[in-house]
């Protein structure tokens, strides 16, 4: 049976392509892309062969594309760096194309799109779970800053290996060998050995090309946030041709990124992680041609001469003629005294992959009521002894699906406790034990390393204070919510009231969870991120008019 990583393109698929790229003639055997490249060539096999080989072990092939086959994984989207290597063979002829000019054919031919984008996904899905290698970092596993960086690669699903300091003798030996110190850590080491010592998740994202460099141009549209909103806004706005840019300041799918497994979601009947939904949209979005770039946290927004202008960090100013905010929100810290010191080393906002080892057969506490607590607790049950589920009120299906709740019934290692509520953490630099109190005032001590908490949202608006019209929470007031006096004084709002989706300032839009009254569930987000681009349209033919 066919690999369907690993498929042929049909003659008349590489006769299309020719249109896009040049032929060239390896007459030996030569380096077309390594590990770290994040400007390469997409390759078609025209005759001859290339070897895809395991960087980590490069007497590890891992595939050989032959006539007809082609290199390449998501990346070839991006500016994302290579993640293998890729040899062509003596006498081989490829069809080489360049990024951009790829972009283009994917968005010309669905048939070309459908076979390339299916492969790319389940090559980089190998890649991630099948092949040790990537980028190493070197840190504690009881380290905050070394979980920062775990978390920012894992979320963005880029290839790494993790060597824990505390238990691992090839990190101990790595560290002796380029005589780096724990003062130093944590690090990371790319393929090529270079080594970024206490680095910044802007110097990870750099290195690996998850921040792209994008053009200095005005944008029909700019997406603050990569949530489901914003990711379903950035694939409508992109697929009708309207020039986007994207940004968020942390990785693609907001709070629903961090649910282990999504079943109410249309069209997913086995359902489907937050996290891999998150990327399909990504990936779905930069096919059309959208810009993505991470991280950019928004810091100021100004309205001049019906354009906006958008201040983000690592030195970005973005000019748009319409701004979709899409921040979501965050989950509060639970007002326990010093819980700071035990964040990435005990107390974590979502349960992933990368949590699994320290919860094998432990005892795990999960505070929250909603749907992400409880996707959560099932998840983490697969791996732990028991897990416990701490709320505050009495009844678990006041903000939990009901599918969730029957499941968490019928699971044999989950206990809830109801009126319960976490009153003090303990560890010396890595969480121990949790004490709770319960209704009647007594409290008890519980033994536990992982706690992870899903309560309270908070809405990602601290930078748009004064912008535009909230309500008393902080949520982003748009369409009906507006008064006549929430207005602003622009020529827009003397013709007509804001649209559904439109903020007090015409041309911003709000969608998803920072937007007041929002659902707060993936489907709804997504269906206020592509409703908001039909109201987009208006505002740019408005705009146009008054030029």
């Amino acid at each position: 049976m066919k690999d369907p990583k690993f498929p042929q393109l049909t003659p008349r698929q590489v006769k299309t392509l020719r249109d896009y790229g040049t032929v060239e003639h390896f007459t030996e055997r030569t380096t077309v892309f390594k590990v770290g490249d994040t400007s390469y060539d997409f390759n078609v096999v025209l005759s001859g062969s290339i070897d895809i080989v395991d960087p980590a072990n490069q007497d590890n092939l891992i595939t050989t594309h032959h006539k007809n086959g082609f290199s390449g994984d998501s990346s070839m989207l991006s500016s994302r760096a290579a993640n293998v290597i890729g040899y062509a063979n003596p006498d081989t002829y490829l069809l080489r194309i360049k990024q951009d000019k790829l972009k283009e054919a994917i968005s010309r031919h669905s048939e070309i799109s459908d076979v390339l984008l299916n492969a790319f996904l389940l090559r980089q899905e190998a890649v991630l779970a099948d092949y040790q290698g990537g980028s190493k970092v070197l840190g504690s596993g009881n380290s905050k800053e070394t979980y920062n960086i775990l978390d920012f690669l894992d979320k963005n699903h880029i290839w790494y290996t993790f060597l824990d300091t505390d238990s691992s003798q090839e990190a101990k030996d790595l560290l002796e060998h380029f005589h780096i110190t724990e003062l130093d850590l944590p690090l990371l080491m790319n393929d090529e050995q270079e080594i970024y010592i206490k680095p910044s998740i802007e110097q990870i994202a750099r290195c690996t090309g998850v921040l792209t460099e994008f053009e200095d141009k005005v944008f029909d549209v700019c997406v603050v946030g990569a949530g489901p909103a914003g990711l379903a806004a950035s694939v409508y706005a992109a697929s009708e041709g309207l020039s986007v840019v994207t940004i968020d300041n942390k990785a693609p799918g907001g709070q629903a990124g961090k649910s282990s497994k999504i079943e109410n979601y249309l069209g997913f009947p086995t359902g489907i992680s937050g996290s891999d939904l998150a990327n399909r949209a990504y990936i779905q979005a930069q096919k059309f041609g959208c810009t993505i770039s991470i991280p950019h946290t928004a810091e100021k927004l100004e309205h001049r001469n019906n354009e906006f202008w958008l201040c983000a960090t690592n030195g970005k100013q973005i000019r748009s003629r319409t701004i979709i905010i899409a921040t979501g929100a965050s989950y509060r810290r639970l007002p326990v005294d010093g819980i700071e010191k035990y964040e990435g080393s005990g107390v974590y906002y979502s349960a992933t992959g990368m949590n699994i080892n320290n919860c094998r057969d432990a005892t795990v506490g999960i505070v929250g009521g909603g749907n992400s607590a409880g996707q959560a607790a099932l998840f983490l049950a697969k791996y732990a002894k028991e897990v416990k589920i701490m709320i505050r009120g009495g009844d678990l299906g006041a903000k939990m699906s009901d599918y969730l709740v029957q499941r968490i019934e019928a699971a044999e290692n989950i206990q809830v406790k109801y009126y319960c509520e976490v009153s003090k953490l303990s560890g010396e630099h890595h969480l121990e034990a949790i004490h709770v109190t319960v209704k009647d005032g007594s409290s008890e001590t519980i033994e536990m390393n992982n706690l992870f908490t899903f309560v309270g949202a908070a809405p990602c608006t601290e930078w748009m204070e004064d912008v535009v019209v909230t309500d008393n929470r902080g949520f982003i007031c748009t369409g009906e919510a507006l008064r006549d006096h929430d207005l602003s004084e622009h020529a827009i709002y003397q013709k007509r009231r804001p649209l559904q989706l439109e903020t007090s300032i015409p041309g911003l839009f709000a969608v998803g969870d920072v937007r007041n009254g929002s659902t707060k569930r993936v489907a709804s987000a997504v269906g206020e991120g592509s409703i908001c681009i039909s109201q987009i349209h208006q505002v740019l033919e408005e705009l146009h008019k008054l030029q």
